[in-house]
């Protein structure tokens, strides 16, 4: 029979979200899809990425380009090689805003844990 864990392996964890006035307005999963978007060009590529449905990436790419001063996608539509989608300079400000707020939050999350923990 496996070494049970011990109960005091207990971890802080954290997640970061920002809401709007639609409610979520960025978050773990909506800066991913951005990531994909930059990365692959492409709303559906980003969602076959993801294994996420076209339809729901497209509502989270659109309730972005609502709730933000400046859209973070911007589409192209047909032509010779079809269409696409790019992040915005403000898509990629955002990207960078939240993961600079995921890693303090992190880091605050490990620091307050080895306080709280100590013996």
């Amino acid at each position: 029979m496996p070494p049970r864990k011990k109960p005091n392996s207990t971890v802080f964890r954290g997640r970061v979200w920002i809401d709007g006035p639609e409610g979520t307005f960025i978050g773990h999963g909506r800066v991913v899809l951005l990531e994909r978007i930059k990365e692959h060009g492409s709303i559906t590529k980003a969602a076959k990425s993801m294994e996420m449905a076209y339809r729901h990436a497209w509502d989270l790419v659109d309730s972005m380009n609502r709730q933000a001063n400046e859209p973070f996608v911007e589409l192209a539509t047909g032509g010779k090689g079809g269409g696409g989608a790019r992040v915005t300079g403000a898509g990629e400000k955002a990207i960078k805003v939240f993961w600079k707020f995921h890693d303090d939050l992190q880091k605050f999350l490990a620091r307050e844990q080895k306080k709280l923990m100590k013996p």
